[in-house]
């Protein structure tokens, strides 16, 4: 089965909102086996969606269309639809009185204007939506099928999983996936030590640059799930054995996660004092249930005197210089000592955009107290003020993993 994923939306074309619904799309296609070749964005304007649906309809088996079946004169997707098959869009009365049943229950005033959310056409069937008030449209027509799903994401996808997986048949086609993340590397590093893999089809091997880091996606397709999955296995062991010492998850992990698992696995707790990277090291580690679990708590010690009562001594900062080795190291003890951590973790660095006390941007020092001594590491890396605390503190946190594992000396 080919597929096309046309979204529609003025707002999606100036650049307003973000069209994430195509790419969840491509997934779930993915994953079921289905060839996405296509992938169409248009505004509101009649013709130009018929036009798209028209010219999908020539070169693909299912359309997949998200957006514009709200109540308003410029929600134009059913009458595209409708002007691309020949038929003429009517009110369905079933559908009338369950809109009305639902604005009650709400407590609101059913609008004129939202009739036309139950309009059908004699090839569509109409899909319930339980969370909006806009049906979607399930469209046979030339051995073809038209999906029209609403626009807000949340909507979409529940009307995906409970309405529109039901009435499609995938048949046996296997296609296994994983995907390997990966830190302390660059994509282009990572791309010379896979070398060997990147010719190949049928299992494939690509990566992808990340703010997480680094991800290596190994593929491959057969008759059958577990066919695809006997395919890859090869593959992805010579894979994961070149990159292991950067490797630190798969699929959905989290680096906090990962790192919570461990920490929850040996009863201990972590805290962190926070300079060039804001908070961002904190963020990562409690991004999951039960962080409280392990996590204690931390100081964003932006100014000298947050770094002093983070713990770190006035002459510190005077003989070392803020960013400094010095000082990354004082912040993770003394953090480690003020809350009774058994892990100390600090950041302090130049992020930008201009120079900081004669350090360039991109200049950045992380330390590590635990139970088994300290740790500090210089990075050099210059970028946007994001990039650059994004890169700082991912490089704390993979250090931070291999300092669990013993891998530091």
């Amino acid at each position: 089965m080919v597929a096309e994923i046309v979204s529609i939306g003025t707002e999606l074309l100036l650049g307003e909102l973000i069209d994430t619904n195509s790419a969840w799309l491509s997934g779930e296609l993915r994953d079921r086996g289905v060839f996405v070749f296509f992938k169409d964005t248009v505004g509101d304007n009649r013709n130009r969606i018929r036009d798209t649906i028209l010219r999908a309809l020539e070169r693909s088996d299912l359309i997949l269309l998200s957006g514009g079946l709200g109540p308003t004169d410029d929600d134009l997707t059913r009458e595209g639809i409708a002007d691309a098959v020949g038929e003429t869009p009517r009110e369905d009365p079933r559908l009338l009185e369950e809109l009305r049943k639902m604005f009650s229950s709400r407590e609101r005033t059913m609008s004129e204007t939202n009739r036309k959310q139950i309009w059908v056409i004699p090839s569509a069937e109409p899909l319930d939506n339980p969370i909006g008030t806009a049906w979607g449209w399930f469209v046979k027509h030339s051995g073809k099928i038209i999906v029209a799903m609403p626009g807000p994401p949340i909507e979409m996808k529940r009307m995906w999983r409970e309405q529109v997986l039901q009435r499609l048949s995938f048949g046996q086609y296997g296609f296994w996936h994983t995907t390997v993340h990966t830190l302390g590397i660059g994509e282009s590093n990572v791309g010379e030590i896979l070398a060997e893999f990147t010719d190949l089809k049928n299992p494939s091997v690509a990566t992808y640059a990340r703010r997480h880091g680094v991800d290596v996606r190994v593929a491959a397709s057969s008759g059958s799930l577990d066919d695809a999955l006997k395919l890859a296995e090869p593959t992805l062991c010579k894979v994961e054995r070149l990159l292991a010492k950067f490797i630190w998850g798969h699929d959905e992990d989290t680096i906090g996660a990962v790192l919570g698992k461990i920490l929850k696995e040996r009863g201990e707790m972590v805290a962190v004092a926070e300079s060039v990277t804001g908070g961002l090291v904190a963020d990562s580690l409690t991004d999951c249930p039960g962080s409280s679990g392990w996590f204690l708590g931390g100081f964003v010690a932006y100014s000298n005197g947050a770094k002093r009562l983070a713990g770190v001594r006035a002459e510190a900062i005077e003989r070392y210089g803020v960013v400094s080795e010095g000082v990354a190291l004082s912040l993770a003890k003394g953090v480690r000592r003020k809350l009774g951590a058994d892990w100390g973790l600090a950041t302090t660095g130049v992020a930008g955009p201009e120079p900081l006390a004669g350090q360039p941007v991109g200049l950045a020092f992380v330390a590590i107290a635990g139970p088994q001594g300290t740790w500090v590491r210089k990075l050099s890396w210059p970028g946007e003020r994001r990039q650059v605390k994004e890169r700082v503190s991912n490089w704390l946190l993979m250090l931070f993993l291999r300092a669990l594992k013993g891998e530091l000396e």
